[in-house]
């Protein structure tokens, strides 16, 4: 079988943080957090790495990110567009809003040909989930085995305000159940909660409750559900929500997992998140990167 690679979704403009934060650097050499995905990766044993991006941010990405990436590994890239859709459907009049994670994984289907893990390029996930996600890649699995890491809530939220996290539920096996996307949750003196209302109410939730960061694994048969419910998805969100409807790799995963068609298995990760989901986030960032590599966690420069 061939050797699983990497895929980072990097073409989210950062709306809330205010800039392409998939660039700014946090790392006492000068690195993004996608340096620190992408080395943990490799040593890992990750081999080749696709980024997905915005044609727009092409020439910086290369040069920031790509130029010091090549060297060490297989780089490919795919590019994320707004008016990529298939035939019949065209882009609403004044949407700006990129489609979602679905489509953006479907913007690589020409450059994935092995079984592929997912992430986020703005979080950094820790060291000990990417051998855990290719020690699960490299051994041999159906076409409908897929895996995702989940975290402690606790471990994945941010003072700044509020972040999205597909809450997981699974069974007695160690297999996801149902995960269910939640757009706002925040902390507060008592612990964590989340609203579906717009803060009018709360929930709370657990602090270990299980939570996915965008952290999958899967087989590149999967490329073929996402293509063909991609209209479905275009048939209704032109309809009831056409400026920012998103078409969620999440939500895929969900529809294949209610209809029995798959089965994902919930990898537990020990590791703490970090990530810049709002500028005010960056200085921690910054001072945890300075923290592992002064403990030898990473060299600096990371790519040396």
């Amino acid at each position: 079988m061939k050797k699983p690679i990497l895929v980072v979704m990097a073409a989210g403009m950062g709306s809330r943080y205010g800039g392409l934060k998939q660039m700014d650097p946090v790392g006492p050499g000068g690195e993004v957090i996608l340096d620190y995905s992408v080395f943990d990766a490799k040593r890992a044993g990750f081999e080749t790495v696709v980024f997905i991006i915005k044609r727009e941010i092409e020439a910086d990405f290369k040069a920031i990110v790509g130029s010091r990436i090549e060297p060490h590994m297989e780089v490919r890239y795919a590019f994320q567009e707004l008016a990529d859709l298939p035939a019949g459907y065209a882009v609403p009049e004044g949407r700006v809003k990129p489609w979602g994670t679905g489509q953006a994984i479907l913007a690589a289907k020409d450059v994935i040909d092995a079984p592929f893990a997912v992430i986020n390029a703005d979080d950094y996930y820790g060291v000990e989930c990417f051998q855990i996600l290719y020690d699960y890649l490299s051994q041999p699995r159906s076409a409908q085995d897929y895996c995702v890491v989940g975290y402690l809530l606790k471990n994945t939220v941010t003072d700044a305000g509020s972040v999205a996290r597909g809450v997981c539920q699974s069974d007695g096996n160690g297999n996801l159940v149902t995960i269910d996307e939640r757009t706002r949750i925040e902390t507060f003196p008592g612990g964590i909660h989340y609203t579906l209302d717009d803060g009018a109410t709360w929930i709370d939730l657990p602090e270990d409750t299980l939570v996915s960061m965008n952290m999958w694994g899967f087989q590149p048969e999967l490329l073929r559900e996402i293509e063909t419910r991609f209209p479905p998805f275009l048939d209704s969100a032109m309809v009831s929500n056409p400026m920012k409807g998103e078409y969620l790799l999440p939500n895929v995963v969900r529809d294949l997992l209610g209809e029995g068609a798959v089965t994902v298995k919930v990898l537990s990760s020990p590791d703490k998140w970090y990530g810049v989901t709002y500028r005010e986030d960056k200085p921690g960032v910054e001072q945890a990167m300075r923290e592992k590599a002064a403990a030898g966690l990473y060299p600096i420069p990371l790519w040396s």
